[in-house]
């Protein structure tokens, strides 16, 4: 079975190598063909590959090229991991919302909007090649913004593509060890979009014991988003909130705690340097990617927990793993037909009642050899609905501009956000983003 990654010079490709070396099961991975627009990036990750497979017998073989055909010819499965502009767009995406006032961050508000418009029509692309030379592949989606650009693949993929993210999880997995429950053993009533949704029951043996957890001050301070929102907040929303929300409920917070380097100047210099030890010391790669790793995942929304006083990180939740246990799981259940329900962004159909039966939802899904099919909730109260609805207006009226090449439109969208607070600021988010990021310029040519 050949796997496709495409952004495989990305920094987060050896998890999922390492993953896949863990795997026993039959029919495995044989074959991992990597692809990405860099070769000195793809040379590095080949490097740390090549040491993670050191002592394994059987290794699934790595190949890598500059070239998306070759990539995909063949491929049973691919995974799209890219990032349209670099952490340089991500930089851009994040200031130039600050300078005006506003959140900077890359998936959420103004940078997820840029970022979206400069990657739709390189997915949209790369979409009509799985089409043409891999139709009976499927497609795994973590490009961000994942619900967005998984939504706009499905105009051309259908159901064959599928989005994750590793936020969900991980609040199920927190909320449940805080009650002494096995995340394996419960039911997560989790409804919303990609980065925006809400944890609303969590069912064990029948009983809801997302009541429970809520009246337990104790319980409360092992969830990490609950220290982050913190327990009355939580308590009055009787949920707890995807970690993306504090950029809606702690807007200001959110501006004021980013007074030194974003996020994602903090990444460029932590990955310029492990791409540059690695290079000149090829057999020191792996080494240096597992520091650098470690500094990654301990810096994950460090403005967050700084201006809440959530603390560090638990050692659980660095140990525990993200986006590459989610797509082998997705990934073992479609090709050895193991049924498993996972929280999946799909089509929606009249799953989430209030959206569009075609917007990409983030809800549970249950997973076989058929393929996913997304389980009906619950319907959201209003205060979550209507939050939702506008940010999903927003999501489709940016692939909309992104494949019409709308200047209009993509000021519409910036416009529309709940997190844009008039229609010229909007504009000037829209005029700094492309003044920027060459590669959205590409997108709206003056």
């Amino acid at each position: 079975m050949r796997l496709a990654v495409l952004g495989g010079g990305g920094f987060r490709v050896p998890l999922v190598y390492g993953a896949l070396l863990r795997e026993t099961a039959k029919p495995r991975v044989q074959e991992v063909v990597l692809h990405d627009v860099s070769p000195e990036r793809l040379e590095t990750i080949g490097h740390v590959l090549r040491g993670l497979a050191a002592g394994h017998d059987d290794p699934p073989v790595v190949r890598t090229t500059t070239d998306l055909d070759s990539a995909l010819r063949d491929a049973a499965f691919v995974f799209s991991a890219i990032r349209v502009g670099g952490l340089a767009g991500r930089t851009a995406d994040e200031r130039v919302a600050l300078e005006l006032g506003l959140p900077g961050q890359e998936t959420t508000g103004p940078g997820g909007i840029s970022y979206g418009l400069r990657t739709v029509p390189v997915a949209l692309r790369m979409a009509e090649r799985v089409a043409a030379l891999a139709p009976a592949a499927w497609v795994i989606n973590f490009t961000n913004p994942a619900g967005m650009v998984t939504e706009a693949m499905r105009q051309v993929l259908g159901d064959r593509v599928i989005g994750i993210c590793d936020s969900p999880i991980g609040l199920v997995r927190r909320a449940a060890g805080a009650l002494g429950l096995d995340p394996a053993r419960v039911s997560a009533d989790y409804v919303g979009l990609n980065h925006l949704g809400w944890l609303r029951g969590l069912t064990h043996q029948g009983r809801d014991e997302l009541p429970r957890l809520l009246a337990d001050d104790a319980a409360l301070r092992q969830v990490e988003e609950a220290r982050i929102f913190g327990a009355d907040w939580v308590r009055t929303l009787q949920a707890l909130p995807n970690e993306y929300l504090y950029y809606y409920y702690f807007t200001r917070e959110s501006v004021a705690a980013i007074s030194g380097q974003t996020r994602g100047e903090s990444l460029v210099g932590q990955q310029d340097r492990f791409y540059a030890a690695a290079l000149a010391r090829p057999g020191d790669a792996l080494a240096e990617w597992r520091r650098a790793r470690r500094e990654r995942d301990e810096s994950y929304m460090a403005e967050a927990r700084d201006a809440t006083d959530a603390g560090e990180r638990a050692a659980a939740d660095l140990e525990a793993g993200g986006y590459e246990g989610i797509a082998l799981a997705l990934m073992a259940a479609i090709a050895r037909g193991e049924p498993a329900t996972m929280i999946l962004n799909v089509r929606n159909g009249s799953a989430v009642p209030g959206l569009p039966a075609d917007a990409v939802v983030e809800i549970p899904c249950a997973v076989d050899g058929a393929g996913v099919r997304p389980l009906a909730t619950r319907p959201l109260a209003g205060p979550f609905l209507g939050l939702v609805q506008q940010v999903k207006a927003v999501e489709q009226t940016v692939i909309e501009a992104a494949v019409s090449g709308s200047a209009r439109l993509a000021v519409a969208a910036f416009a529309l956000h709940p997190l844009v607070d008039s229609v010229a600021t909007a504009r000037g988010l829209f005029d700094g983003y492309r003044a920027r990021i060459p590669e959205l310029a590409a997108v709206f040519p003056r």
